[in-house]
């Protein structure tokens, strides 16, 4: 009789750590929110070297357990395995050597050729600083807003860097907004591209850039990373690890250190960032209505980026000769979702005019659209950290 009730402790205990046993509604949704990324990274492609990793973190994350039982097996247990390579996020480890992948990765000809498009990059980040606004109205603390309004760079490691130190608390819900909205780049811009153009705009050619020489290669990231984090010191982490990532590229010198920065190291940080963040999306800190107010808030900031970049080319060729008159259709590529906003603009370009191309062009204020967001991020650290 004792071994008999000895045996149905056991089992009771060993049914009320399972999952089904803890299982809640909040728990059902995100994981069907992780079926749907994964989903669209697999059949349509969007952005899938972040999303199935974020997707297959938010199954992990909202598996139920019970928090009692002391498994350590939860990202916000002190000491679990999870929260320990979560600490790269939390802390803002993995987003500065990302951007140094990037920078290894980053042909910065096209910006060097026609330096005006730097400009547009700049008004794209209007997006960052009107969310910021709408934030501040939405009733959300200046630290707060200025996480969110990050968003609108649609640079997902600057959105995380800048969220670890100013609202760790949003990180979960900053992140994946950031990430699915870049994502999205292809849905989300080309109506507001197609609304804000003339057909006659539309099929605008532009000059073939110039030929860049070595040297100004050489040259740029050094006096780039001087200027820039001179002028934003608290942009260095992100800025400074982008150009030297690039110095390593174009110096001609360190192909191996190049390879490594934008192969194997950017690789194993997309993995361990995007899954760490998919699984800090547990239910109960996610699922709040914050959390809906930051997916609203950011979607506008990626529609105020694409807008500005667009309407400040028109502005901008008021002023400009004929033969250096820049096609609006390149606007939308100043957000800093490398290279997805720079093909839309090629895509949207050949569709009116099919001899179009309008890629090497729009990579100059894709690329710019990097250095932007960084220096606006450090620019919001500035004065709210």
């Amino acid at each position: 009789m004792n071994t008999l009730l000895s045996l149905t402790d056991n089992l009771q205990s060993f049914w009320s750590n399972t999952g089904f046993a803890n299982v809640e509604i909040g728990h059902i949704v995100m994981i069907l929110f992780g079926l749907l990324f994964i989903f669209l990274a697999i059949t349509k492609e969007y952005e899938p070297l972040l999303l199935i990793p974020i997707g297959f973190g938010i199954l992990i994350g909202n598996i139920p357990f019970n928090e009692s039982a002391g498994l350590m097996v939860g990202i916000y247990e002190e000491g679990s395995v999870f929260n320990i390579l979560y600490q790269g996020v939390v802390q803002g480890w993995y987003p500065p050597l990302i951007f140094l992948g990037i920078g290894a990765m980053t042909d910065f000809s096209s910006l060097i050729a026609n330096p005006k498009l730097i400009l547009i990059g700049a008004a794209a980040q209007f997006g960052i600083f009107g969310a910021y606004i709408i934030a501040i109205e939405a009733g959300f603390a200046p630290n707060e807003a200025g996480a969110i309004g990050i968003i609108g760079g649609a640079d997902g490691p600057t959105a995380i860097f800048t969220t670890s130190k100013l609202a760790p608390h949003l990180l979960g819900a900053v992140a994946i907004s950031a990430y699915s909205y870049m994502a999205l780049v292809p849905v989300i811009q080309p109506p507001f591209m197609r609304l804000l153009t003339t057909k006659k705009e539309r099929v605008m050619k532009m000059k073939t850039p110039r030929v860049v020489s070595q040297t100004e290669k050489i040259l740029f990231p050094i006096m780039g990373m001087l200027l820039t984090t001179f002028l934003v010191p608290s942009g260095l982490p992100l800025v400074g690890m982008l150009f030297f990532g690039n110095l390593l590229k174009e110096s001609g010198v360190t192909r191996r250190l190049a390879e490594t920065a934008r192969g194997p190291l950017i690789d194993i940080v997309t993995i361990l960032l995007g899954l760490t963040v998919g699984i800090s999306t547990q239910a109960t800190t996610f699922l709040k209505i914050d959390s809906l107010k930051i997916f609203i808030i950011g979607a506008l900031s990626f529609i105020i980026a694409t807008c500005a970049g667009i309407i400040f080319v028109k502005l901008l060729n008021l002023i400009l000769p004929p033969e250096k008159k820049i096609n609006p259709l390149i606007g939308n590529s100043g957000v800093s979702a490398v290279p997805d906003s720079a093909r839309i603009s090629q895509v949207l370009g050949l569709e009116y005019n099919p001899t179009n191309y309008l890629l090497m062009h729009a990579m100059g204020p894709n690329v710019a659209g990097v250095i932007g967001s960084a220096v606006a991020a450090g620019i919001l650290l500035g004065f709210l950290y």
